[in-house]
Parts: C-alpha cells; structure tokens; sequence
C-alpha cells in the first residue's frame, strides 16, 4: 500500500517508472503521417510507395498463428503504468455501426502496405550472403513476430490477434480516431498494441508494427509508439515505418533517436525532415563542421525556413563542440508540428500554451510523460493521461510527491500535493475523508474529476469501513478506478441498496451469483435523470453474464437497449470473440467507444464489448469497463 510520507522523506517513493518521455504531431486524424514541415516549404509529399527503401537483406517467412487454446478467465487486473491525435471529434452519440470502417477480411490490401515476403524461409548459405558486415546473424530481429512485451511484462500473447486478416486490423487501426471513452479500455489497447505478436497474414511485419506506432502516438502513448519502432531493425523499415519513426522519435523529444535511419530516411526522399534530420545527426555527433553546410542547403533549397530552421540550428548548437546560441520567437507560429514540438522539448524552449492548447489531445499525453518538464509543469497533462489510461495511479501519486517535495512549485499543483498528502497521512480517519472529499470536489472538468478518483484510489483503500458518514459511492469509484476490488468490496455491506456503489459492486464482486431484474429496476443511479445510468447498468449486467436470457429480453425491451441488434461491427467483435482473439476483440471494442465522453457510448456497444472480452478471458477489464461507466456517468 502506497504511503504519503514526510516531504524530505519522499524522494522514496517518487521513482516512478512510468514518467518518461513525449510528444506531438501535426496530421493526427489522416490515414497516414503527413509532413512534419508546415506549408509553403515545396510541393506536398507523395504518398508512401509499395517499394521498400533497398532490397531486403532477407526474405522473411510469414507469420503463421498457432493454434490456440481457450483464454483462461483472469482476475481484475490491477492498475498499472505503461511500459512505454488526430484532432478530438465532438463525442458521438451514433451506434458502433456508424463507426466501423466498411473493410472486412478479404478487401483489397490498404496502398500504403508493404507486400508480405515469401514465406519460404532462406537457407543458411543464402543467409550469410546477405547479412551485412555490422550486424550478425544471431542479432538480427524476424518480422514474423514484433513487438515489445510479453504475457510475463503484462502485454498479450503472440497469438493474440489469431488468423485476422492483418489487413482488415490496420484498417481498423488506422481509422481510429482517439481518445476513446474508456481508460481501461484504453489500457488493455495498450497491452495488445505492444505485444510481441504473430505478423498476420496480408501484411508486412514492419508495417504492421508502424500501425500500431502510429495508434500509439495518436493515443498519446509516445514511449510505447517509440519502443515499437525500435522493435524492428532499421535495415526492414518500409516506408510506412519511416514516416512512423520520425513521429515517434518526435513525439518523445528525443532527435537523436532519428539518427540511426537518417541517412535511409532521407534517401527515401519522401519526408523532407529527414534530411534536416540528417544535419542533426552530424551535430549530435560533434561534427557541427560537416551540419552547418547541410543547414545552409536546406535553408537555400526551401526544405525548412522560420523557426523549425531555428530550432534545428538549436539542436546542433547543443551537442557535441556546437557553440550556436539561438534564440527562439513564436509570435508568427501559427500551429504546433511535430518537428516544432520535438525539438523544442529537446531542446527545453518553453513552448506557448495557446500553441499547446490548440494541439491535438494526444499532446497532453506526452507532456505528462516528458522527462524534460518539472513535475509542477506536468500536472496539467498528467490529469489528461490519468483519465485515459496513460498514467497509472501509483505514477500520478509519485507525481504529485515529487511536486510536494520540490522547491520551485505551482501554486495549484502544490495544493492538490498538500491535500493528498493528508489524504494519507491525516491524524484520523476523519481528517483522511475530508482531504479524499476536497480533492473530489475541487475540479469542475469532465476529465479532471475521473482523474482525482485516479489519483486518491490508494488513499481510498486506507479508510475504515467503520467510520460514520463516509461518502461510500466516491470511495468504492476511486477504488475501483485503479483496479482495487478487494478493499472495495469490504464495504459490500454499508452501500445503500439501489446506489452507485452499491451497483458497482455488484458488476465487480466475481462470486456474486445471477441477479434478477428487480435488481436494475431498483437501481436509480445518482443525477440519472434520463435513466442512462440505469441502461449501461442492465447492458453491463447482461453483457457480463449475470442475467437469464428471459431478464434479457425484458430489460431490452423495457429500457430500450437492442442488444440483439445485428450490424457489421457486432458481427465482427462476435467473430473475434469466438475465434477466441483478444487483441482483435480490444480493437473492435475500441472502435465501438470512439467518444470523448462516456455519454457519446450506446448501451448495447457495452454489452458486446463486455460480452466479447469475458468470452475472451477478459473477464477482469469487462468488469472495470463496466464500473467505469458507472463511475463517469
């Protein structure tokens, strides 16, 4: 159980390895990364040809997916850090349907993809032949199965995506325009995007771990998107893996990580940055000498001008022997890129906040986890990150100690630091639920308020079930939004019958038996004025299994939730389930809550993503998603 001690006693605790850094991009709801280089700087880039850069060193065989066997019901899972957009639509209240991008399995390849290699493996002779002098042969990575993480690292299974079609999965990913309404949701697509999965059949492996960099990076997830790109050796990237780099390796504020394919990227003369990319490189080095002259051309020739000019010069000023001193002025900028936001935070150049508050959500994302920034300057994502999956409780928690034990604070981070840390280490019990109810009360945004929740879950856990007059229904939430079951379900007794925490309970507690109707026509949700509450209730409820097929059919039709309505989307996260693919199930369910707000969600998609997870051994997020909609509702 996590303590909030003493402020010169704090640094102990504040190590968390969940802050680490982040970034943002220009084009986040297009099909593909587009430039990073504003307009006005030459003619728009052609897309993205079929044609890898060079010939492969090696053919790579195809992923072959074994067979699988069924998913084992897993426990709640417990709320963790990451392993580590597209401009945020207005929350959409249509059905899943309207959603799902019309490609199923068996549709033409997307254009961008590259086409998968001959499964017929090299022969040893015919290996050694092409492997080049700087990497041997026991070093080099198979595209047939890439990623990060495994089931040991909390990540899924290689088969988790089964034998889809990889080409119907890029689609999907590719048309997912984040955030989505739910955080655990959100986390358990973090899980599958990184997974060391089997490459599906249709596609490249190196592009298929591109699609899920590129999903990463619009999720705000830039630590994760960085991990994937690296996952796959620089000599396979295609040009779809290119582009992804460069966003990730921005996204991160880390330029540096761009050089060891900046000679190939700009040789791919697609993405004009890579050639800036490549003067940064020479800087880095300490051979300021051979990237002033590659400066000089790209300001002649019109490849970047202004300050992303400005900012690279800066770059190179700051490594190696460089003795540059820029200075940087965004009176004129009209927009925040990528380029401009990546070497700014690698640089530490002070970014405006108008720029950033008129950037894509996923920007918040990876200023929360920026190393670069003080901890009071991360506050004012990390309630962003935290409500969306991208920052744990624990990391928010080391968060705010860091910023109670620093010098130079923020006024209104410091004061949620204060009364957090009386949220643990009150005198009493009461003195505890004052500070938890303060820091309840305080934030007025959609957001903001789930994120307390976040954040007090483990100071939630340390108050008694005795104490008189305890706000019961915000104390199981906070709780529950960290994953914490076991301490909540020790107040199954004191909820009142018919309240929030009361059903809350009921969809979390596993031996709970099958209840009846009378269960959800005696629940009356607080502010549920218009009975939403009381819908996602039964659609949670019968999507989790707890109800008969008789209570089924009345609930949906009394409350008008038509679980057993068919359309494209149902039938495709109904196939995944019983193809038994969790990761193909997380990404349909993904699609289906592309809403900024719990209330854009319809209660029949909640039924089949609950429905759809259980069946896939996903029985701990169905119940936390589930929850969630209790708890932001």
């Amino acid at each position: 159980m996590r303590t909030f001690r003493s402020s010169r006693a704090l640094p102990a605790i504040f190590a968390s390895a969940a802050l680490a850094a982040t970034l943002t991009i220009p084009a986040l709801g297009q099909n593909r990364p587009e430039s990073i280089l504003p307009p006005g700087f030459g003619d728009p880039n052609p897309a993205p040809s079929a044609a890898p850069v060079r010939p492969r060193a090696r053919p790579t065989p195809a992923a072959v997916a074994p067979p699988r066997s069924p998913a084992p019901d897993r426990s709640t899972p417990a709320d963790r850090a990451p392993v580590a957009n597209a401009p945020a639509a207005a929350p959409s209240t249509a059905a899943p349907v309207a959603l799902v991008p019309p490609v199923l399995p068996g549709d033409e390849p997307t254009p961008d993809a590259t086409p998968t290699p001959s499964a017929t493996p090299p022969s040893p002779t015919d290996f050694a032949a092409f492997v080049r002098a700087d990497m041997p042969s026991y070093a080099r990575r198979s595209l047939a199965s890439v990623g990060v993480a495994g089931p040991s690292e909390g990540a899924m299974a290689p088969d988790a995506f089964g034998r889809a079609d990889g080409r119907f999965l890029e689609t999907l990913m590719r048309r997912l325009h984040p955030p989505v309404a739910s955080r655990w949701l959100s986390i358990a697509l973090r899980r599958a995007l990184m997974a060391r999965v089997d490459t599906p059949r249709g596609v490249n492996g190196a592009d298929f771990a591109a699609e899920r960099a590129w999903l990463l990076v619009r999720m705000g997830e830039s630590v994760a998107a960085r991990a994937m790109t690296q996952a796959v050796d620089t000599e396979d990237y295609t040009p779809k893996m290119f582009e992804v780099a460069m966003q990730a390796a921005l996204a991160m504020g880390d330029p540096a990580a761009l050089c060891p394919a900046a000679e190939d990227g700009a040789r791919l003369g697609r993405e004009r940055a890579w050639v800036m990319a490549q003067a940064i490189c020479a800087g880095l080095s300490g051979t300021p000498a051979r990237a002033q002259p590659m400066l000089a051309a790209a300001r002649k020739s019109g490849v970047a001008g202004g300050v992303d000019l400005l900012l690279a010069e800066k770059v190179i000023g700051g490594g190696g022997r460089g003795r540059q001193a820029v200075t940087i002025e965004w009176d004129n900028v009209p927009e925040l890129t990528a380029w401009r936001y990546g070497l700014a935070m690698a640089t530490g150049v002070e970014i405006p906040g108008t720029l950033i508050d008129a950037s894509a959500p996923a920007v918040q994302g990876w200023r929360s986890l920026s190393p670069s920034l003080a901890p009071g300057a991360r506050a004012a994502s990390a309630d962003f990150a935290a409500a969306r999956g991208i920052l744990s409780s624990a990391a928010l928690v080391d968060l705010y100690a860091a910023i109670d034990a620093g010098d130079d604070q923020i006024p209104a981070a410091a004061t949620v630091a204060r009364d957090l840390r009386t949220a643990y280490e009150g005198a009493d019990a009461a003195a505890r639920a004052e500070a938890l109810a303060k820091l309840w009360d305080e934030p007025k945004g959609y957001e903001t308020r789930y994120a307390r929740l976040v954040l007090t879950a483990g100071a939630a856990t340390r108050i008694p079930t005795t104490l008189a007059k305890a706000d019961t229904d915000r104390l199981i939430a906070a709780m529950l939004s960290a994953g914490f079951d076991t301490p909540a379900l020790r107040w199954r007794d004191k909820v009142l019958r018919g309240s929030d925490g009361w059903a809350m309970l009921t969809l979390v507690d596993p031996s709970a038996p099958t209840v009846g109707y009378g269960e959800i026509s005696g629940y009356a949700g607080a502010n549920d004025s218009a009975g939403l509450k009381q819908r996602m209730y039964f659609a949670a409820l019968a999507g989790l299994g707890r109800l008969t097929t008789a209570d089924i059919e009345q609930g949906a039709k009394t409350l008008n939730v038509p679980v057993g309505q068919a359309n494209s989307w149902t039938r495709a996260i109904g196939k995944a389930a019983l193809d038994n693919e969790p990761g193909t199930v997380v990404l349909l369910a993904a699609t289906g809550m592309q809403s900024r707000s719990w209330r854009g969600v319809p209660p029949e998609a909640l039924y089949h993503i609950c429905a759809a997870l259980r069946a896939v051994g996903l029985v701990g997020e169905a119940r936390m998603i589930a929850v969630e909609a209790m708890s932001r509702l």
